[in-house]
């Protein structure tokens, strides 16, 4: 299957064309046309399947070739995790809009209010947002969106893990008629949390999924290297820098010390690396991704900010300096390599306080993953078993003390019992006790 074949707007196909594109992926085989006749969607996809252009062409199909609902209300929502996200899903959104009738606004949390608040009122066509500014800005009524004609949710899983859903069923809610067409977009299904909100947004869902994000990805190699601590994971990176050749790279850590460090550790190295973390501004977080993005800096050291929907193609290499606290977000880290069908390198460090969580990946991969070494760095640790049951601790007997033995010797005589006194003393000297009368 072509782009053509799809029956796009010739605009739409045009900007496909600019972008590079010729063959839409299997996901957006599946769902753009299932999204084209009107559906409800339920989608889940590997990252890096093209899930992006999956929602916004069917999306800017319906908006231009279809009259709006209201003349003053937004008709897309697009809702996203993160700001990063929104950034990166605004950027190619833009691409469509171009030489269209339509309008644009991005809204995430980080920036000023007032000025979102005068770009709403202007009316957008589309609005890209985070779910907690956004609901900011519905509940100071500074616009409205009755007449809303397409919500979409993506990346819904990362979303519930945050602790949106009271904002999106607030959402929901001021959305709610029959008219208006629901997609959402999730790593995975199987998430009790996503069943819950599908079941109250939806109406009837067409479910698409194409490959579980537990499957391989075969553009991905993956390496995996014991080390014993924090210098000895330094000590591995180091090596690894010198070893690879590598186009970009992005170093997750846990902490948001972390990448200051070893930001200025690859810096020392002569790979100009610049650190992300939450701490940062917006302005700043914007500035430091748009330069990676433009290849000013060859390392991105981050924090789990940056770890899902970074369309980068550039990134040659993933590294895992911390392993992170939950499964699915290991599977989001690595998708930043192997992107558009180039070739990746995933690198993962486990260390005694990564243990837990390489095992949860492991079982959630269903697959054990390969473990390198270098042999000029070799770990004494190597994984402990934590099924395996505790040692018992060996109880110790109370010390006694011994009694004394008692004397063979029988010629001992034994000191007679006290006889019982039936004398008291008086002034003349010891006189019998003289009974009491009744």
């Amino acid at each position: 299957m072509l782009f053509h074949d799809l029956a796009l707007d010739p605009r739409l196909v045009r900007s496909i064309q600019h972008l590079g594109f010729a063959k839409p992926t299997p996901i957006q085989q599946e769902a753009v046309p299932a999204a084209m006749t009107g559906k409800d969607l339920m989608v889940s996809s590997q990252t890096g399947s093209g899930k992006t252009l999956a929602y916004l062409l069917p999306m800017m199909q319906r908006l231009l070739r279809s009259r709006p609902l209201s003349k003053q209300d937004a008709r897309a929502l697009i809702l996203v995790p993160t700001r990063e996200l929104a950034h990166q899903v605004y950027a190619k959104l833009r691409l469509f809009v171009a030489n269209t009738p339509l309008t644009s606004a991005l809204i995430v949390g980080g920036e000023n209010f007032n000025e979102q608040e005068k770009i709403l009122k202007r009316q957008p066509t589309i609005i890209v947002a985070t779910p907690g500014r956004f609901i900011d800005h519905l509940q100071h009524k500074t616009f409205f969106i009755q007449g809303l004609e397409m919500l979409i949710l993506d990346e819904a899983d990362r979303m519930l893990d945050l602790g949106f859903m009271p904002q999106l069923n607030e959402i929901n809610k001021a959305a709610d008629h029959r008219l208006r067409q629901t997609l959402m977009f999730s790593a995975t299904l199987d998430h009790a949390e996503v069943n819950e909100l599908a079941m109250s947004l939806l109406k009837s869902p067409h479910r698409v999924s194409v490959g579980a994000s537990y499957q391989q990805h075969e553009d991905i190699e993956q390496r995996c290297y014991f080390a014993d601590h924090l210098s000895h994971k330094e000590a591995l990176l180091a090596y690894l820098l010198k070893q690879e050749q590598i186009s970009q790279l992005i170093i997750f850590t846990a902490t948001r010390e972390d990448t200051d460090r070893l930001a200025k550790l690859c810096d020392s190295m002569g790979y100009p690396a610049v650190g992300l973390s939450g701490k940062l501004t917006q302005g700043q977080r914007n500035s430091v991704m748009q330069n990676f993005a433009a290849n000013k800096y060859q390392v991105l050291v981050t924090t789990d900010v940056a770890s899902r929907g970074l369309d980068l193609l550039q990134v040659s290499h993933v590294v895992n300096f911390d392993l992170p606290k939950h499964a699915e977000e290991y599977v989001h880290r690595i998708g930043r390599t192997g992107r558009a069908g180039a070739k990746g390198i995933a690198i993962s460090f486990v260390g005694p306080k990564d243990w837990a969580a390489f095992c949860a990946i492991e079982s959630f991969l269903r697959r054990p993953l390969p473990m390198h070494k270098v042999e000029s760095l070799p770990a004494k640790f190597k994984g402990v078993d934590l099924h395996a049951p505790a040692k018992a601790v060996k109880k110790t007997k109370p010390v006694v003390k011994k009694a004394k033995a008692k004397s063979t010797n029988t010629m001992q005589k034994a000191k007679p019992a006290a006889k019982p006194n039936f004398y008291q003393a008086g002034d003349d000297g010891m006189t019998p006790v003289k009974k009491k009368i009744k």
